[in-house]
């Protein structure tokens, strides 16, 4: 059993990552951590994004956490690449980050989360970066 994670590394995927962590430590299980090119807004190079998994990599290693950090491939859905590794690594929690929309945004949830909230083979956590 794991708990999967969508990674970017924003706010929201910072408080994500914090979430799934918390989450794998009480229930004693590891984290797979999704990192997907598609899924950075800011347009990353190949070098950049292993730096950002080598950098989760350290964190999940620092508080004690069995781990995958997958980088996926151009060209893939990052909800699909998220219900993928829960169906694959037998998911028993997927958490995502959401940011903040504005009042119209707000009755559209971002066609990501939407998806994977509908399509999920498990429970799903989303959760907003404090402040």
């Amino acid at each position: 059993m794991s708990v999967i994670v969508g990674y970017v590394p924003t706010p929201e995927g910072d408080a994500a990552l914090d979430a799934a962590m918390h989450e794998a430590q009480a229930r004693g299980t590891r984290v797979i951590v999704v990192l997907s090119e598609r899924g950075h807004r800011f347009g990353a190079e190949a070098a950049e994004l292993q730096g950002y998994a080598d950098d989760v990599r350290q964190r999940l290693d620092d508080a004690g956490l069995a781990h995958d950090v997958r980088l996926t491939s151009r060209g893939r859905d990052v909800a699909d690449d998220i219900i993928a590794a829960a169906t694959e690594g037998g998911g028993e929690l997927i958490v995502i980050g959401l940011r903040r929309r504005s009042p119209v945004g707000k009755l559209l949830l971002g066609s990501n989360a939407q998806r994977i909230l509908l399509d999920a083979p498990c429970p799903v956590l989303a959760v907003k970066p404090a402040g």
